[in-house]
């Protein structure tokens, strides 16, 4: 099924919508296609190009910035789906300091271990373990929810992603 990035009426992302969706939108006037896809969807009598991205005609207050929520596929995407102990390939998710310490589940006290690594620290510390990160983990920047919900980021939604999503 193919998607659409959908922009508020400034070109600001807001979300990620199905192809439906995004026709619906168009077809009631409520948004304007910015960038259409090679695909149709046909109908008995007319076809439409589907939107790649769209953009609202009328502005939306949004009263938060939306976060990626702390999940497996959420943390796997932020790690590049490597272990943060010794890079290999990522199976589990690890709390740096563990829950029975007092850690907490955040993104800073979260990421992807490979299960020999994962298996080793056990719930220790690190400083008991001879582990070290390779990396600091973080909250994923504002607009990497749309990598977490889509997976992949389509060419023509990049000019409006801009550098929000480099890491």
């Amino acid at each position: 099924m193919a998607r659409s990035l959908v922009l508020n009426a400034t070109f600001e992302p807001l979300c990620v919508v199905s192809d439906r969706r995004a026709v619906v939108l168009v077809m009631k006037a409520k948004a304007e296609v910015v960038h259409a896809s090679d695909e149709a969807l046909h109908a008995e009598r007319v076809t439409f190009p589907i939107p790649s991205v769209i953009r609202l005609t009328h502005y939306v207050k949004v009263p938060f910035r939306a976060r990626a929520a702390l999940n497996r596929r959420a943390v796997f995407a932020r790690d590049g789906h490597r272990c943060q102990y010794c890079g290999a390939a990522a199976e589990n998710i690890d709390h740096v300091v563990p829950r029975s310490r007092g850690g907490t589940h955040t993104w800073e006290n979260v990421v992807a271990a490979c299960r020999p690594c994962n298996t080793r620290k056990e719930d220790r510390m690190l400083d008991e373990t001879g582990l070290s990160l390779r990396r600091r983990p973080a909250a994923p920047k504002e607009l990497t929810w749309i990598i977490v919900a889509v997976g992949s980021v389509h060419p023509h939604w990049e000019p409006y992603l801009g550098a929000a999503l480099i890491a």
